[in-house]
């Protein structure tokens, strides 16, 4: 049984194509203005990766902030639903799933049989979002990859005083102009990001294991403040964690067909 699963976000679209417990191809690509585009573009790059034709998906689920413009899925679910399914089915001891998406974060409890206990959701604001670093690289002149690994770097890490944008972007600008090295600044900027997530999930409750999900779940800088801010360590995926979504998605996509949901 091949099925699939599409996740169209707000900064990239996501496509897995599942056999049973196989993977048999997974894309990623910058979305663009138009959900229904993207998701197109993101599943025909997964089919060939594959190299299996369209027809033979039996069933595809959608899901992200797009996930209702999708034209060719059978059904849509939600982004807390699918990053549960998709981080237990890569990581089946996970319990706390953190996801940080383009425009919000997302931190969820999964009980013992791996359903949904508790999640609260940032979306007011683009602090602890990838938004925000997004960003907070572009004022730096470096590359989103680039940002996570620059505070290995510093030799004297900075703070920034607020996790709004807006502010935050004021005293990046500051810290620039008083020439403070790149590297300091992006360990400031990384933190900034890590506590506010950490406040998020705090108000959840924290169960081991915990793992994170999504493009942000590559920075290093982020990930090593969330560790020390929670006082946990965090499980790594053996696959990319940015697709965690789109993998949960395909395995609703299952589960529907095997007659679970």
């Amino acid at each position: 049984m091949i099925v699939a699963g599409c996740d169209v976000g707000s900064l990239t679209a996501k496509a897995v194509i599942l056999n049973q417990r196989s993977i048999l191809g997974t894309a990623v690509v910058k979305s663009k203005v138009d959900p229904a585009e993207s998701a197109r573009e993101v599943m025909n790059r997964a089919l060939m990766e594959a190299g299996v034709p369209s027809d033979s998906i039996e069933y595809c689920v959608g899901t992200g902030y797009g996930r209702n413009r999708i034209s060719f899925v059978d059904k849509a679910v939600s982004e807390i639903s699918c990053h549960g399914l998709g981080a237990r089915w890569v990581l089946p001891s996970v319990r706390t799933v953190i996801d940080i998406g383009g425009q919000d974060c997302k931190a969820i409890r999964l009980d013992k049989d791996g359903r949904i206990q508790k999640f609260i959701t940032n979306d007011k604001c683009a602090a602890g979002t990838g938004r925000f670093l997004e960003v907070m690289a572009r004022l730096l002149g470096v590359t989103l990859d680039e940002l996570g690994g620059l505070s290995r770097g510093a030799k004297e890490p900075l703070a920034l005083a607020s996790t709004c944008t807006v502010w935050a972007q004021a005293e990046v600008v500051h810290h620039l102009n008083a020439e403070k090295a790149i590297a300091d600044i992006a360990a400031a900027v990384n933190h900034a990001m890590a506590n506010r997530v950490a406040i998020l999930v705090n108000s959840v409750g924290i169960e081991r294991d915990v793992c994170m999900t999504g493009g942000v779940a590559k920075n290093t800088g982020v990930v090593m403040s969330i560790e020390k801010l929670l006082g946990v360590k965090m499980k790594r995926h053996r696959v990319d964690p940015q697709i965690i979504g789109a993998i949960g998605a395909a395995v609703a996509a299952q589960n529907t067909m095997g007659g679970k949901s």
